[in-house]
């Protein structure tokens, strides 16, 4: 029986999953990767560890399966998108660190740039909100602080690209230097109107265009892998940013269709159709994907903190030991007993995207405990979505009629419920949770003809729960309003004029 093999490359773990045809895991194998934060607000991750638990898991998962390469007839790629690599043509050596999505570094610059004017501009050519979040100027950040790095890359010694291309072209052992056209669409250098790399957007941010990746479909054959004797010949056969993966995963392939992501971060997404629509509620308009011919864009709001604030109860706080002790910590009171935890570490995304803006826990008494802290932290995501929806109602002006939700933080029992208390909708989990392995499990397929269509996939989407609204609405409202107090409080905390320390070549 052949199966697909999804490599799943997120910013607090990778994985590697194999699928059956009817899109079920039949193994599965994952491995953290350590969060470098050098300063606060700065978030970077190695780009060589990132490369070797990918292809360790890979060959993990193959073991586990009980398969040999030749019965995986491709494998797919979803990556945490807008975390930038730079790296020498010739050495394939990384000259910095990966500079994650969260990362806040650039702030200024963004502030020069929106001083400038150049915000409007930025937004019709990309459709998306000039932010630290996208990959231009933490690229931008890399040329001007690694020593000799720009000349370099003006003299064409030096390439780029996001997570995906970076293992694409690891795996092919430096034969394809590609992207797709999702992960191209996150770098605010991309034009969605031309499907290009936009030459005034480069000259903007001072990134020579032989840097960049070449931009592909979604669902195609880039190459095969020839790096590793364990997974040899396995044909790289699709590749989408980690959000656009699970909207499909979803199959949410038809205009109206949205989910919510619950990763490290939380990422509502809307299928909007063939034709790109600019927001007016500062949501982003995105690539979905690109099959064939066919390119279809999305609608989406972005929270940065979401289920990595479980991993901050327990790394950081040292309050728990896992997620389901988390859950378990928060389902042990009723409520929160009035805190507010505003989950803002790397600032605050969509409709907000206040760079400066810090983690707040408020409405702190004698009488807090842990679990308090636990289930208002479980809380704030939740909290953080509904502004999402809210925003994405008021764009389309059609309201959700239920949530679809996927990613390892929507098992979490207690912030499902509260979510769907929040929306005042259903909140729907699928049979599978891992969307975004799945997405980029049948983008692979449908590129080698394991899947003919998406109709054939269609019939693989199953429900496992139904988290129906409980709580009243007069609660909820007043739930939110308490929220909105404290978000407002946590805004513009980091000070705009905080200098950063020189950057050193690794």
């Amino acid at each position: 029986m052949p199966y697909i093999l999804a490599l799943d490359a997120g910013t607090t773990s990778v994985r590697a999953i194999v699928f059956d045809y009817e899109g079920q895991i039949c193994a599965t194998a994952q491995k953290e990767i350590r969060q470098i934060f050098p300063q606060p607000g700065w978030v970077e991750h190695d780009p060589q560890e990132i490369w070797l638990a990918q292809i360790a898991v890979a060959v993990e998962v193959l073991d586990r399966a009980r398969i040999e390469p030749r019965d995986v007839v491709g494998a797919g790629i979803a990556n945490q998108r807008e975390t930038s690599i730079v790296w020498d043509r010739e050495t394939g050596n990384p000259i910095y660190n990966a500079i994650v999505w969260q990362d806040r570094r650039t702030a200024g610059m963004c502030d020069e740039l929106h001083a400038a004017g150049h915000d409007g501009t930025i937004q019709e050519l990309t459709g998306l909100i000039l932010d630290p979040y996208f990959s231009a100027t933490k690229i931008a950040w890399i040329l001007d602080h690694v020593p000799d790095a720009r000349t370099q890359a003006e003299a064409g010694k030096l390439i780029c690209g996001t997570v995906e291309t970076w293992l694409i072209w690891k795996l092919t052992d430096g034969k394809a230097h590609v992207t797709d056209v999702s992960n191209a669409s996150r770098t605010m250098l991309f034009n969605l109107h031309t499907g290009a790399w936009d030459r005034q957007l480069l000259q903007l941010f001072r990134i020579p265009e032989n840097m960049l990746p070449e931009v592909r479909p979604s669902s195609e054959v880039y190459g095969e892998i020839s790096a590793l004797p364990g997974l040899a010949h396995i044909a790289i056969a699709g590749a989408a940013g980690d959000q656009q993966a699970a909207l499909f995963g979803q199959l949410c392939a038809q205009p109206g269709l949205a989910k919510n992501t619950y990763g490290t971060g939380c990422f509502l997404l809307q299928n909007i159709g063939t034709r790109p629509a600019a927001s007016k509620q500062r949501l982003l308009t995105t690539v979905a994907w690109k099959i064939g011919e066919k390119q279809e864009f999305a609608l989406e709001g972005s929270v940065f903190i979401g289920g990595a604030i479980v991993q901050w109860l327990r790394d950081g706080l040292q309050i728990v030991r896992s997620a389901q002790e988390a859950d378990m910590l928060a389902a042990s009171v009723p409520d929160s007993g009035g805190v507010v935890l505003v989950p803002a570490f790397a600032g605050l995304g969509a409709p907000h995207w206040d760079a400066y803006a810090r983690g707040l826990i408020i409405g702190l008494t004698g009488d807090t405990h842990a679990a308090h802290i636990a289930r208002a932290a479980l809380e704030g995501v939740a909290f953080q979505v509904a502004d999402l929806v809210d925003a994405m109602h008021a764009d389309t002006g059609k309201p959700f009629t239920e949530l679809r939700v996927d990613g390892g933080a929507s098992r979490s029992e207690p912030m499902m419920q509260f979510q769907a208390d929040l929306l005042g909708v259903p909140v729907v989990r699928p049979a599978v949770v891992e969307t975004t392995a799945l997405g980029a499990a049948y983008l692979a397929g449908l590129a080698v003809g394991f899947w003919q269509n998406t109709d054939s996939i269609a019939t693989h989407w199953r429900i496992e729960r139904v988290f129906e609204p409980k709580m009243p609405g007069a609660r909820a409202a007043e739930l939110r309003s308490r929220w909105n107090d404290a978000l407002e409080r946590a805004k513009g905390w980091e000070p705009k004029e905080k200098t950063m320390k020189p950057a050193k070549r690794i």
